[in-house]
């Protein structure tokens, strides 16, 4: 972060000092986790449902903060915000377990002293990228972060830091060096991305897609799309709008902003262009990028043929920030996966390939990594084997998709579906009413049940595709077989 007095960041927030001068200088990070504090900081106390951030703050100090930035008084110096109105525009999200809205002013102020370094460092010059859709954030914001990083200092959230938290913490790592900042935006509701974009206005935005996870949340993939731009909309008329011309929710925002857009995708009428799309036998695709200065071959080091698309709206990105053609097509050719757990192909000892795509999983994404699993076991003689968990925040859809799924896995012929708890029993289902080309289906109750059937069935040549909602944490399949600790 640049450096501010803490008389500024009490400024900046609306806060008051407490057992301070204010002459105190905030020269190192802001983080919300106090044994990440190190010298010259800002701790951030937020209220948890397990723990308080206020209860942490005189330890944060004795690691080398300058000070807290939080709800109340606490035994060390500190920054005290004001209280918001629990319903109010700063309680956009909600905080579990913040019963008297002492989370929602902590954020409300992380929030605005964002907003004011971010404002600082854009009209020093700094550019500001934001990134949302459906399914394919992460991986794009990684691709255009590995591109623009080629032309300057550039910030970007590790994972998957696109909310209310992650979001502005973000922005506050930017300093007077960065040149690029790449934001990755989420949402909850309606209303929940413009408030991200109040925090850091981006000039250059991408919508990837609109999908149907959330829509337990959203009510409809109308709706979703609806909340997907507010994003074009917060663009300024000198900004751009990188839009999907393959996706009709997506190519529909052009209407609802007044930045220049550009388009990508593979259709013929998109502005930047995939075409001859090829995949080796580890799923990795090639392509030709297309545009108007020119076409150039691009071999991602990714896998999976859905990458084609994230590469694509990061060509685009790269483009409209002034990148020339030839080095967004060797930046593409050259950047690996940085994220964890999004598509991670490793081999483990005994020889069984296992893709690690288990941070997350939309009905989209699933369906994709199912085709790239399919792509890699036909390269081999080994079988394909789709560990597959349940999928969060579907609603009234849930069984019906979950069924898709579990279909989809034997159309592909899929060796051996292997299903992890109750909630996905749809999938089962699916699966066993469309008939198996290999093995039947097989539900399994937890994590462990799971690894010791692997560990038992599983032979050198065999390929595992690991994947379900974050919160089922069955990435400790994926990494028990590959001998890490679960």
């Amino acid at each position: 972060m640049i450096a501010l007095t803490l008389k500024e960041v009490a400024e900046v927030t609306g806060g008051r000092l407490h057992r301070a001068t204010g002459d105190e200088t905030v020269t190192g990070t802001v983080e919300f986790d106090s044994r990440a504090v190190g010298p010259g900081g800002l701790f951030v106390a937020v209220p948890g449902a397990r723990v308080d951030g206020h209860d942490f703050a005189a330890r944060a100090v004795e690691a080398g903060a300058v000070a807290v930035l939080a709800a109340r008084e606490v035994d060390a110096p500190a920054v005290v915000v004001p209280p918001v109105a629990v319903d109010g525009p700063s309680r956009v999200y909600a905080l579990a377990g913040d019963t008297d809205g002492s989370g929602a002013a902590v954020l409300a102020g992380l929030a605005a002293l964002a907003r004011e370094v971010a404002r600082r460092l854009t009209a020093a010059g700094m550019l500001t990228v934001g990134v949302t859709g459906s399914a394919g954030k992460t991986s794009t914001k990684d691709l255009i972060a590995a591109l623009l990083a080629a032309r300057g200092a550039t910030v970007a959230p590790p994972g998957s830091f696109n909310n209310e938290i992650g979001h502005p913490w973000t922005v506050l790592r930017a300093d007077e060096h960065t040149r690029h900042l790449v934001l990755e935006l989420s949402a909850r509701g309606a209303g929940h991305i413009a408030a991200l974009c109040d925090v850091a206005p981006p000039r250059i935005g991408a919508v990837l897609n609109v999908g149907t996870s959330h829509v337990d949340e959203f009510g409809s993939q109308e709706a979703i799309a609806q909340a997907k731009g507010e994003l074009v909309e917060a663009l300024p008329e000198d900004g751009v709008a990188v839009l999907n011309a393959d996706d009709p929710y997506v190519s529909a925002m052009a209407g609802r902003t007044k930045a220049r857009v550009l388009t990508f995708g593979l259709a013929e009428h998109a502005d930047v262009r995939g075409t001859e799309v090829e995949l080796d036998a580890r799923a990795r695709p090639s392509f030709t990028l297309v545009t108007e200065a020119g076409a150039a071959r691009v071999d991602l080091r990714l896998h999976g043929a859905h990458q084609v698309a994230n590469a694509l709206a990061a060509a685009a990105v790269a483009l409209a920030a002034g990148m020339p053609l030839a080095d967004v097509a060797t930046g593409l050719s050259t950047a690996r996966a940085v994220s964890a757990r999004r598509m991670a192909v490793e081999t483990t000892d005994d020889g069984v390939t296992v893709v690690n795509d288990a941070y997350n999983a939309s009905p989209e994404a699933t369906r994709e990594a199912l085709k790239t699993l399919v792509t890699i076991s036909r390269s081999g003689n080994g079988r394909a084997w789709a560990v597959l968990g349940p999928l969060a925040e579907l609603g009234a859809e849930h069984d019906r998709v979950h069924e898709e799924i579990g279909r989809l896995a034997a159309s592909l012929a899929v060796h051996r579906l292997v299903v992890v708890g109750a909630a996905a029993q749809p999938m089962h289902r699916g699966a066993s009413l469309a008939g198996s080309c290999g093995e039947e289906p097989v539900l399994v109750s937890d994590v462990d049940a799971a690894v010791d059937l692997l560990r038992a069935e599983l032979r050198a040549g065999d390929v595992v595709l690991v994947k379900a909602a974050n919160a089922r944490r069955l990435w400790r399949i994926a990494d028990a077989l590959l001998g890490s600790r679960a």
